[in-house]
């Protein structure tokens, strides 16, 4: 894969080909990391390609097998792949200005959650035994599927 084929940062700070989700290890060798390399991260416990970006190059020598040039190697083009860019308090504030919030059926729980669960995120929900946490959930699924 060229450099052409890669992700680039655009004016705005986002990414042009963003990736929907984790990158597997191996996909480290369309770049040229050969697939021994690879198998030894995972190995290592390295199983995506944003582990291996995010890891210190110390820690990567530690990897059975993985030398100096290797390792330097291996961080530069995950660090292609991988968008690790800065992000200013304004762009942050502009995304999260996009966000969706999708009513819960109640007017005082929307309140309280700001107006409603937000997609893109995780909200965790807990309370006593039969207070309405599963209802909720699956009301929630029901109002996402109908929008």
């Amino acid at each position: 894969m060229s450099d052409q084929q890669r992700p680039t940062q655009g004016e705005e700070g986002g990414f042009e080909d963003d990736v929907a989700g984790p990158m597997l290890v191996q996909k480290l060798e369309e770049f040229g990391i050969s697939s021994s390399d690879t198998k030894k991260l995972a190995e290592a416990g390295y199983y995506t390609v944003e582990s291996v970006a995010f890891t210190p190059r110390k820690t990567l020598l530690t990897v059975k097998g993985i030398s100096e040039a290797k390792a330097d190697k291996i961080i530069a083009e995950a660090s292609k792949l991988v968008p690790m860019g800065f992000t200013t308090a304004t762009e942050y504030h502009q995304r999260r200005t996009e966000l969706v919030t999708i009513t819960t059926g109640s007017k005082n729980l929307d309140n309280i959650l700001g107006g409603g669960m937000e997609t893109g995120s995780i909200t965790e929900l807990y309370g006593e035994f039969r207070t309405g946490k599963s209802q909720l959930c699956h009301t929630l699924a029901v109002t996402c599927q109908r929008r």
